[in-house]
């Protein structure tokens, strides 16, 4: 019995051997197709982004927020290609005659020397654009205006397309500290002159230069593109899941739901409270009959005529909640598919999210103070505020509804005593943590009206 385990334990290893010895014989060409295929991914951005031209931001029509997202990925492809050049360059120098004849007794065909040497010329050609000095690598970054400049005010610098985006917090070099390694503060750096005498002569620098309309105009047409585009992906995500849960409701979930549940054998109330709701609207209906024949006074109802009536309408309303019970479970399984929909959505559209970011932070960021501390209230006080708890609770009650559950109080409750409280928090912390820092003034003024 125990040579028999040691048998099979042997072959086990044996095929496990065999399985990573094959393995390591395909080497040199898993890593020049995996770095052959990032190649390829890096050309198809140049090709449908950039029109066939380096990935650069000096060529480009994109924000800051885009360029990044690229820049992201094509490090990323760069690094894959250029690993796996390096594992295929290994791989074939430890690679020896008796690897190769094994590798023929073993059925493993390599690929022929003329098609290695075309895709090694094609990964060289694409990786060449970028393999530069390390002080090169780093693209220009897009021109941010200041926010003492007007809305039409632009900068000429190595002709750079001005970018309408929040201005970033400056970084902090060695010259900005003290003695005792603190920032120093604003009144420790003044110049000469008045920073508003230096911000006006570089006003009238721009308006004096004669490239200015021609990059005033390419911003004008780069915020018109990510507007449309910013507009246009917001409509799809409003539409795209009503759509979805509208045409899965009717023509996927309801013909299976009617076909595996015939209307004799459909549960009528899917909860109490549904069936609470049919006994009271029975039982007004035949306090309705008998006030009618009061006011009319005619002869007292017979009971079989009562009973009539009242069959008549316990048809009708158990019809009606019938179908109701039938919604809600199509509403359950449309809202999945509406979800599948909207993150499906998500996942292929991520350079759409960077432009709808950059799209709102120039909106945010071009408000006031006034309004910003109004939109902050505003939001704070429907969500967070005294008549939130009502809100709240309608808001619950009606997803309950829709999916055909009770409404539990006790969970309402519970949900109202702490998420609101825990969203609070969040705006606190937010308005502490990152609004404090850069704007300011929006938060005393937030202060003052919330006072």
């Amino acid at each position: 019995m125990s040579a028999m385990k040691n048998s099979v334990f042997s072959q086990k290893i044996y095929s496990f051997l065999l399985t990573a010895y094959r393995r390591y014989l395909q080497t040199p060409e898993r890593s020049l197709y995996e770095a052959y295929d990032a190649a390829l991914k890096i050309q198809e951005i140049e090709n449908k982004h950039f029109n066939g031209n380096k990935i650069d931001t000096d060529l480009a029509m994109y924000s800051n927020s885009v360029m990044d997202y690229f820049e992201s990925d094509l490090n990323k492809l760069l690094k894959i290609a250029r690993m796996r050049l390096t594992e295929f360059k290994a791989s074939r120098w430890f690679l020896n005659e008796e690897n190769q004849k094994a590798a023929e007794k073993a059925g493993i065909e390599y690929l022929s020397l003329s098609l290695v040497l075309e895709k090694l010329n094609f990964i060289d050609q694409v990786i060449s654009k970028y393999t530069i000095d390390s002080e090169q690598t780093t693209s220009k970054a897009l021109v941010v205006r200041p926010q003492n400049l007007s809305a039409n005010s632009v900068i000429s610098d190595d002709k750079s397309l001005l970018v309408n985006t929040p201005a970033l917090p400056p970084k902090i070099s060695t010259q900005d500290l003290d003695k005792k390694g603190k920032i120093k503060r604003k009144t420790d750096t003044i110049g000469v002159l008045p920073r508003s005498i230096l911000s006006t002569i570089s006003r009238l620098q721009v308006e004096l230069d004669p490239n200015s309309e021609q990059e005033v105009i390419q911003n004008f047409r780069q915020t018109q593109k990510r507007t449309i585009i910013s507009i246009r992906f917001i409509l799809l995500l409003i539409i795209v899941p009503l759509l979805t849960h509208q045409i899965a409701k009717s023509l996927v979930v309801g013909p299976i739901l009617e076909r595996f549940r015939s209307s004799e054998q459909m549960q009528i109330f899917l909860n109490s409270e549904m069936e609470e709701e049919a006994l009271v609207e029975l039982q007004r209906f035949e306090e309705k009959l008998k006030f009618q024949n009061l006011i009319i006074k005619a002869p007292p109802l017979l009971p079989e005529q009562l009973e009539t009536e009242m069959k008549n309408k316990a048809i009708e309303v158990a019809e009606e909640f019938r179908h109701e019970s039938s919604g809600a479970i199509k509403n359950v399984f449309a809202d999945m598919f509406a979800v599948v929909a909207f993150i499906w959505l998500l996942l292929v559209s991520k350079s759409s999210i960077a432009v709808l970011k950059d799209f709102f932070d120039n909106i945010v960021y071009g408000l006031s103070d006034s309004a910003k501390a109004f939109i902050i209230i505003l939001f704070t006080d429907i969500f967070v505020g005294f008549h939130s708890p009502h809100g709240w609770e309608v808001l619950l009650e009606g997803v309950s509804r829709h999916w055909g559950l009770p409404a539990n109080r006790d969970f309402i409750f519970l949900f109202i005593a702490t998420f609101p409280v825990i969203l609070d928090t969040i705006f606190k912390y937010w308005i502490f943590r990152y609004l404090n820092r850069i704007s300011p003034s929006a938060v005393a003024t937030y202060r003052n009206m919330n006072e």
